[in-house]
């Protein structure tokens, strides 16, 4: 596997009014931008190949994964190797590519506008808000499960289940020990009371490229959009080459960067770990978070 589509659309409303003007991808986490996170964990897992389904007013995703001349031939004259390697690096990560989704009709649709330039291989998708700590992997095991049961495979993880509708939901079959994770069937945003399972799928995905095939023939679902839960619920159920759907389940560290407790979460963490502002980042905590007289 080798290419990853990274769907980058949204409207970003959570977080207007920064984002009238401004991608919520490009939200900073610390001093990059939340989707170079994802696009930096696609090339950890070898995926070199990248498409970003793009909207309108996200052209500053493109500007900031290309060169800018100017900025490197000033921070060189400077001195200033460090910034000069960090923003060289933005525009060395990966082979990326750029595509419309047109009319906003969902993740499923999203995926679609893929389909020319996946072809008929198996691959990633990563959505653009989700943030997976570079600790916590997730991607490879998914790709080894794809490669052992030909089918498509989707990342869980345990939520509360009072929040299980704000997720798509996994109904778990009976497996054998030690062999993948078998879906049965996926319920998009349930609610509590009829959730299967408190097993919410998270933003990564590796898909069969069946996938495509179901998309086109899948009706728009919940708020009206092409729901990729849909037609995984389809592949879960079918058979022949690509069907069945199985599950990783992720007991890391991720973050909703479209969500603003969540996106604050992911900066705190990412700042406390990093040498040159945990420090001082701990200290001004301690401070704060000390009651006083």
């Amino acid at each position: 596997m080798r290419k990853a589509v990274i769907p980058a659309a949204g409207l970003g409303t959570r977080f207007l009014p920064a984002t009238k003007a401004m991608p919520k991808e490009m939200l900073p986490v610390v001093d990059k931008p939340a989707i170079q996170y994802v696009v930096e964990e696609a090339v950890r897992a070898g995926l070199t190949d990248v498409v970003m389904i793009t909207g309108r007013n996200k052209r500053a995703l493109e500007d900031h994964f290309d060169r800018e001349p100017f900025l490197e031939q000033t921070l060189a004259a400077k001195g200033d190797h460090a910034k000069l390697a960090a923003v060289q690096e933005s525009s060395s990560l990966a082979d990326l590519h750029y595509l419309r989704q047109g009319d906003p009709k969902g993740l499923g649709h999203a995926v679609l506008r893929a389909r020319a330039h996946v072809g008929d291989e198996p691959f990633a998708v990563l959505l653009g808000d989700d943030l997976i700590d570079e600790h916590d992997g997730v991607l490879e095991e998914m790709a080894r499960i794809q490669d052992l049961t030909g089918g498509s495979v989707v990342a869980l993880m345990e939520v509360e289940p009072e929040q299980i509708s704000s997720y798509g939901c996994a109904d778990i079959a009976a497996s054998e020990v030690g062999g993948p994770l078998r879906i049965r069937g996926l319920v998009e945003k349930p609610e509590p009371s009829r959730a299967p399972s408190n097993l919410a799928v998270i933003g990564r995905y590796v898909l069969h490229p069946r996938v495509f095939d179901v998309l086109e023939q899948t009706p728009p679902g919940r708020g009206g959009e092409i729901q990729l839960t849909d037609a995984l619920q389809t592949l879960a159920v079918s058979e022949g080459e690509g069907s069945g759907v199985y599950g990783v389940i992720f007991r890391g560290r991720r973050y909703d960067t479209g969500d603003k407790l969540s996106y604050l979460k992911a900066v705190m963490t990412v700042a406390l770990e990093r040498d040159d502002t945990g420090p001082g980042l701990r200290e001004w905590l301690k401070g704060v978070l000390t009651p006083t007289n």
